[in-house]
């Protein structure tokens, strides 16, 4: 099985979809990858779903990524004394530590660590920036502040400190042990909420060491001002649109995906974005004409993988989404001004071995007109170096490592095949042709191009390109 596109599906699985039968659906309908969101759910509930993917990856014998999301360091708020009170633009309104239940001039915050970052003028945004707040003073245990936009507040509603370095940790008690547990499990990607800075992605991959691939989420405007570290430490980003649009002006955030994405494709890191892509198919089979604008325009600007949250993990149309997010795709693709797209915002590459490669792959590729670029991988690196280029043919990303092919799973245009290790040059290149052949990429009698590292066995060298003719 193959996907005659680029770009990757994530579909995050739930209560409408966590049996075998609906999995396989999703499968079948376009998802690559499963992401497991540790925010919901039980230890056990995800297990299962995890038993279930993979039981459905070996029926098909396709790898099949599985992404473990993170909760991460999530603010909330106190209860009110009726459950719920209303605010309006001018009230005086009290944050504190005491946990007597709240009212209308104040609530308790459980986070003595806000107060200390917080400085007079700063904003604070609750119930995903409804109420917005500006603190006038503070002190250990207290904000007052001004209500500057009111409305219904009720129990334990998200609180978002946007223009303050919180002294946070990305990683809460309970990301530890959902971390342990997930990487027990053979989970291949972990995705880190609420990221401010790089040592927030240093500190989960030591933890990791190597275990999976580690995704930074960017959803805090500190994270962009450091975005280019932040790529450079992580495997792979996601633009978490939700939080990220809660702590900037909705209006900057198209802008920002933008500028995160070239980031990333500059850095040849899978980038995938997320959230509300397709919100109303949560409980319509269709989605709005927006919304599938919005999908291309991620296709569009090379987005690796483009994901569902809600639409296929709690929705009423989960098979739905995914077939549309796929058709969406494939549509996108098969348009001559997104080649055209693609082309306009290649970066040069860098001046290094692997990337001189690669560069030479893509442009073997077209000169050739070959069917596909094959990229021999023990850790996934030269087909990642080879995705960075976006060459005009598909990748065949041919790796001896179960670990490898599923991570790849991720990356644009690659089709992850499991293969035998090789021993010299000359099966390597017998192993390609055959499973481009095998694969349904080429025919008899055409060439394909080829790129591994040397010795085959240690991560990152690549360093070999070779022209064969399939037989």
């Amino acid at each position: 099985m193959r996907r005659i596109r680029n770009a990757k599906v994530v579909a995050t699985l739930g209560p409408s979809s966590s049996s075998r039968e609906v999995i396989n659906d999703l499968f079948l309908a376009g998802a690559d990858v499963f992401r497991l969101n540790f925010s919901h759910g039980t230890h056990e509930d995800h297990a299962q779903r995890l038993t279930e993917i993979r039981a459905v990856e070996k029926q098909h014998g396709r790898p099949i990524g599985v992404l473990l999301d993170l909760q991460g360091p999530k603010l909330r708020i106190g209860a009110f004394a009726g459950g719920k009170v209303s605010l309006s633009a001018g009230d005086k309104f009290r944050l504190d530590l005491s946990e007597a239940d709240g009212s209308a001039r104040r609530v308790h915050l459980p986070h003595p660590e806000i107060f200390a970052a917080l400085r007079e003028g700063s904003e604070l945004l609750l119930d995903d920036g409804k109420i917005r707040l500006r603190v006038d003073s503070r002190g250990e245990d207290f904000a007052e502040t001004t209500v500057l936009n009111g409305g219904p507040l009720s129990n334990r509603k998200g609180v978002n400190v946007p223009d303050v370095m919180l002294p946070l940790s990305a990683m809460t008690e309970k990301d530890r042990r959902d971390l342990e547990f997930g990487l027990e499990l053979g989970v291949d990607w972990v995705a880190l909420s609420f990221v401010q800075c790089p040592e927030d992605v240093r500190e989960i991959k030591k933890i990791v060491n190597g275990r999976a691939g580690v995704i930074a989420k960017l959803e805090k405007p500190a994270a962009i001002q450091s975005l280019d570290e932040i790529v450079r430490e992580a495997d792979a980003v996601m633009v978490a649109r939700g939080d990220l649009g809660v702590e900037m002006p909705a209006e900057q955030v198209p802008s920002l995906q933008k500028q995160i994405i070239r980031a990333c494709r500059k850095a040849g890191k899978p980038v995938i974005v997320a959230t509300q892509m397709l919100e109303s198919m949560i409980a319509s089979p269709v989605p709005t004409r927006a919304e599938a604008s919005d999908v291309a325009t991620a296709v569009y600007d090379g987005a690796d993988a483009v994901m569902l949250s809600a639409e296929s993990a709690s929705g009423q149309y989960p098979v739905e989404a995914v077939q549309m997010m796929n058709g969406i795709i494939k549509r996108t693709e098969s348009d001559p001004l997104y080649h055209d797209a693609i082309e306009a915002s290649h970066t040069p590459p860098n001046q290094q071995v692997a990337d001189a490669i690669s560069n030479a792959v893509r442009h073997i590729a077209q000169l050739l007109k070959v069917p596909a670029a094959v990229a021999y991988t023990s850790s996934g690196y030269s087909a990642l170096r080879m995705a960075r280029e976006r060459p005009a043919v598909p990748i065949v990303g041919m790796t001896p490592l179960e670990s490898t092919a599923r991570r790849l799973a991720l990356a644009w245009g690659v089709h992850a095949v499991l293969c035998q290790e090789v021993e010299d040059v000359v099966e390597m290149t017998d192993l390609a042709c055959q499973t481009v052949l095998k694969e349904k990429f080429g025919s008899s009698g055409l060439s394909i191009v080829i790129s591994a590292g040397l010795p085959f066995t240690v991560a990152g060298t690549t360093n070999l390109l070779r022209i064969a003719q399939i037989h």
